[in-house]
């Protein structure tokens, strides 16, 4: 008999599920050479995800990380909003990145990149020291590498326990990171928020500035320099950095309560409340996610 348009052949479909079950029986060796190959032309949408997943589990337990990437960027292709599909790239993309992170440090242990990653593993875990003789390590291969400045300068002001003139190390590691790279806008922006800091409000808008100049999408620049110009009464030019500020950060209490300031000094009675109330529903979803974060 003819088969129905749009079914899977009878010999098709025995083969593909035949494959399927090798993998999901542990036969990963046998199963994966045909995972690829049967599943592609299927038409059983549910089997040729299953077969996908199967490959993707196999290529893991086997280490193959080129199949295991085809696998799951096959999966994203044909599937991309399925939540057992996601949940297989999570931790897919974690191995691959695990396993790029360990043929560096095999390969190259001493070299920029993988120093910096080291570093970038210590800071997070907040081994300071250890991350921080690593930056300087970088530095000491290459003294004009970009970003190590500006990397130190976050960790000094990261510290649970800073020396007394830490402040003042950080803005020298963010003037000499300037030097090197001057479009580093995050590097002005901190630079920005130590002057703030220390009421040095012309100096903290000049950062603030250019931070936005470099990076029209910085939220948190404009918000910094809306502070500072209402810190030294500049009341007018404060709206126009906070209205982007609210625009990038909807969410964002304090650029609402900013703005409604500006608005409320400048005579604009109704655009004040109204900020002001957007500022109070802000303020509320934060601390109901921070409650649900908690728990």
């Amino acid at each position: 008999m003819a088969q129905a348009p749009g079914r899977e052949p009878a010999a098709a479909q025995s083969a593909a599920e035949h494959v399927a079950s090798l993998a999901e029986s542990g036969r990963c060796s046998e199963a994966l050479p045909a995972l690829a190959k049967e599943a592609a032309p299927l038409k059983d949408k549910d089997l040729q995800r299953r077969m996908y997943l199967d490959g993707a589990r196999c290529a893991t337990l086997l280490e193959r990380w080129g199949q295991l990437l085809d696998f799951v960027r096959a999966l994203n292709r044909r599937f991309p909003d399925d939540p057992d599909v996601l949940y297989a790239s999570i931790h897919a993309y974690s191995d691959l990145s695990s396993q790029a992170a360990r043929e560096l440090a095999q390969t190259a242990p001493t070299s920029i990149p993988a120093l910096e990653m080291d570093a970038e593993v210590n800071e997070m875990q907040g081994r300071w020291d250890r991350a921080e003789q690593d930056y300087q390590k970088i530095l000491q291969k290459n003294p004009r590498y970009p970003g190590i400045h500006f990397r130190l300068a976050r960790l000094l002001l990261s510290k649970p326990n800073p020396a007394p003139d830490f402040q003042e190390q950080a803005k020298k590691e963010l003037q000499e990171e300037l030097e090197i790279d001057p479009s580093n806008a995050g590097a002005e922006y901190i630079s920005g928020e130590l002057a703030r800091q220390t009421k040095d409000l012309p100096a903290a808008v000049e950062y603030f500035t250019r931070a936005t100049k470099l990076d029209p999408t910085f939220g948190n620049a404009y918000l910094g320099l809306g502070m500072s110009l209402l810190a030294e009464k500049d009341y007018e030019a404060a709206i126009a950095p906070f209205e982007t500020a609210v625009k990038l950060q909807p969410g964002n209490p304090a650029a609402h309560y900013g703005l409604a300031t500006a608005y409320a000094r400048t005579g604009h009675k109704e655009a004040a409340e109204r900020e002001f109330a957007l500022q109070q529903q802000a303020a509320q979803r934060q601390n109901v996610q921070e409650g649900a974060n908690s728990q």
